[in-house]
């Protein structure tokens, strides 16, 4: 159990490093999908998966002690599939502008969704156990070594999440949208 906090630790870590890339900086930064008509769906799936990862953190990771809290966070995760599943079959049309999605943006995004995915199936085997032929969610990993970084690590993850989500979220608005491109603008001038 202990070594599976370290690889779940380490996997969360590298998909939200990649996430920010990926999602703050090619996606709204470099590219600015918010400001193409064609990739506006696009950009509407990856603001909802946005929305989803700080649940997920929250409700999944850290509400270890509530069995509802692991349903909700369960739940946000197999929506997140679906999201995910209609944002892959998106992606062609709504990159045209630039001439189709990049194979190494591509290969990245399927890093992103490993990491991802891989992370929150390592904690369901710490999770979940099997006693006596019935399944039975851990309620407590307290004194559990390597637990404690994991949540720290989690915990951490929780307000550049929100803000990834803020930003997303704003960019669908005229008036938050143009607010952010002037932003965007006088970083780049600068």
């Amino acid at each position: 159990m202990e070594i599976a906090f370290i690889i779940s630790s380490i996997l969360i870590t590298l998909f939200a490093l990649l996430a920010v890339y990926d999602g703050f900086y090619l996606h709204i930064f470099k590219y600015q999908l918010h400001n193409n008509p064609d990739s506006r769906f696009e950009h509407l799936t990856h603001t909802i998966r946005a929305v989803f990862f700080p649940a997920i953190l929250y409700f999944l990771f850290i509400k270890q002690d509530c069995n509802t809290s692991f349903f909700i966070g369960i739940s946000i995760v197999l929506l997140d599939i679906i999201v995910l599943g209609i944002d892959a079959f998106s992606e062609t049309n709504s990159r045209k502008f630039m001439g189709g999605l990049p194979r190494w943006e591509y290969i990245l995004h399927l890093f992103v969704n490993g990491f991802h995915f891989a992370s929150i199936a390592v904690f369901l085997a710490i999770k979940i156990k099997l006693v006596n032929n019935e399944l039975t969610l851990v309620q407590n990993f307290n004194g559990i070594e390597n637990h404690a970084i994991f949540l720290f690590i989690v915990k951490n993850l929780i307000p550049g999440a929100i803000i990834i989500a803020i930003i997303h979220i704003a960019t669908l608005f005229a008036s938050t949208k143009k607010y952010w491109n002037s932003v965007r603008t006088k970083i780049t001038c600068c």
